[in-house]
């Protein structure tokens, strides 16, 4: 098991821990921790189990995986397990955008949590983002009018998402529907779902429990890959007038 060697002594350096330090915390002995990382021994299964617990990490991926690229960032907290979520970066240790393709899209449902599929991603540095971890999502359909279908939405990894904020626009990775971009409304704290909203109203909002929820990068900006002509121009500033004048009734609504 080279991975577990590998591992050990990388997520030790993660802590910044002694190997001293590092047996202190598991109730280990240093020279355990110094015969697995120098593979002059395999760790028993209690072993493995007690580093699982304590870094928070399924077995399989301490076994499967070699996490000696992945940073404390590379791990996405779900419930009381973190699993690995890959980032990929370049020569400089910056952030690259992987660009999920059309074709593919079917299958990042299947991959998303996969560093070989990630890695086998095309990716592109766009220097004007803000920070966080960015992916590139490709649009189908007409149901988030005016983005049309062909388009990119460029969005950022949503850490907790509790953060969400009612009315922005998101991607939505989940178990029954894959990839969707909706605008998505907050009813964690009531209801434990969000509501997915389509700007273009003729498709019906929906709920999703959010035990279904694998992922939500928050829009961070659009790549059209088709030029718009002069009455969809018309058509998407009248879209935004109703949105915003809808946001505006509400308020006064809850008001009154």
């Amino acid at each position: 098991m080279k991975n577990i060697q590998i591992n050990i002594k990388h997520l030790r350096s993660l802590k910044k821990f002694s190997q001293e330090r590092f047996a202190q915390e598991l109730g280990w002995t240093r020279s355990m921790v110094g015969s697995y990382e120098e593979g002059r021994s395999e760790p028993p299964i209690d072993r493995l189990i007690d580093i699982s617990d304590y870094f928070k990490l399924p077995i399989d991926i301490l076994v499967k995986n070699d996490l000696s690229q992945s940073k404390e960032s590379s791990f996405m907290q779900i419930g009381n397990q973190r699993l690995l979520f890959p980032i990929s970066v370049n020569d400089n240790d910056e952030e690259l955008i992987e660009i999920i393709p059309t074709k593919a899209s079917a299958g990042y449902l299947a991959g998303y949590a996969d560093p070989e599929y990630i890695e086998q991603l095309q990716k592109i540095k766009l220097p004007f983002l803000p920070t966080g971890t960015h992916r590139a999502f490709p649009i189908k359909g007409d149901s988030m009018l005016p983005v049309k279908d062909g388009a990119y939405i460029v969005a950022k990894f949503v850490d907790d998402v509790r953060d969400i904020k009612d009315g922005r626009t998101y991607i939505v990775l989940t178990k029954s529907d894959g990839l969707v971009y909706k605008r998505v409304y907050n009813q964690i704290a009531e209801k434990q779902t969000l509501l997915l909203s389509s700007d273009n109203k003729t498709y019906d909002p929906y709920e999703v429990p959010i035990q279904e929820v694998l992922e939500v990068w928050e829009f961070t900006c659009c790549i059209n890959t088709q030029e718009y002509d002069e009455k969809e121009l018309k058509l998407s500033s009248i879209m935004t007038m109703f949105r915003e004048l809808q946001v505006e009734l509400e308020a006064v609504r809850k008001m009154s």
